[in-house]
């Protein structure tokens, strides 16, 4: 798969993600009456994580918002803390995620600066559906706990007979739906992380050749550089000027009287 493929698979698994996380919370059917032991019922309650509901055999439906905070338990608010971090991370990380598309444009962006949002953007959308997957397994959690007590609760120790009623609720449409959502999420965020390692520029070898300040008795050549000390023999580059053997150098900076006629 290529990089620009899994990028975008990586995006649209995201934005699906997304839109089901904001869909799942708000979602009134979180949790659902249990109609086992009474089938057929005039009434049918439901509850999300902002309010809770009752339906009528007629049909007529009517929603109550809870009207406090502090008298709610511990972990719905919990539950309601997790679902808006991630839809506020993964909001964030789908626009980043925009401008870090390889198939968009805008000015002279890098590669390097495209994939440093796609890391970014990936990392995000994974924190969000760990968000969402987390949210809604405490509170399938809850649910779970209550049902079985309030199961034990309507059974007495003579004989098993039923002595009272009481309402259990079960898993509602609600939490399937953040489980999915937040499943895509996470895939769609490593998706993302994954394409960031094709985005990053290849690293290249320039063969330099580097140059040292010394004498001006210095040739460079393509294997390297060679210095003539004054150690070594001067045979090749010594001159007789007025009878005595002085050297090209000398005869350069100290010139004869010759020079002047």
């Amino acid at each position: 798969m290529s990089t620009t493929t899994c990028q975008v698979v990586g995006f649209l698994l995201s934005i699906l993600g997304l839109a089901g996380c904001i869909a799942a919370t708000g979602m009134d059917m979180w949790s659902t009456q249990d109609l086992y032991d009474n089938p057929v019922t005039s009434v049918f309650q439901y509850e999300g994580l902002w309010r809770s509901c009752v339906r009528q055999s007629s049909g007529f439906t009517e929603c109550r918002p809870y009207f406090t905070i502090l008298g709610l338990p511990a972990m719905l608010q919990a539950v309601r803390a997790l679902m808006v971090v991630g839809i506020v991370l993964g909001a964030i990380g789908l626009l980043v995620s925009i401008f870090a598309l390889k198939c968009i444009r805008i000015g002279n962006m890098e590669d390097s600066a495209k994939a440093t949002m796609t890391l970014t953007s990936g990392i995000m959308f994974i924190i969000s559906g760990l968000c969402a997957i987390i949210g809604v397994s405490v509170f399938a959690n809850m649910l779970v706990t209550n049902f079985w007590m309030s199961t034990a609760n309507m059974y007495s120790s003579m004989g098993g007979m039923v002595q009272t009623v009481q309402n259990r609720y079960t898993f509602g449409s609600a939490l399937f739906v953040g489980w999915v959502a937040g499943g895509l999420t996470l895939i769609g965020g490593v998706m993302m992380c994954i394409a960031c390692r094709g985005l990053v520029p290849e690293e290249t070898n320039y063969k330099a050749v580097s140059y040292h300040a010394s004498g001006h008795n210095v040739s460079y050549k393509p294997g390297g550089f060679k210095t003539n000390t004054g150690f070594e023999s001067s045979t090749k580059n010594k001159k007789i000027y007025d009878g005595g053997a002085h050297t090209e150098d000398e005869a350069q900076s100290h010139p004869s009287k010759y020079d002047y006629v």
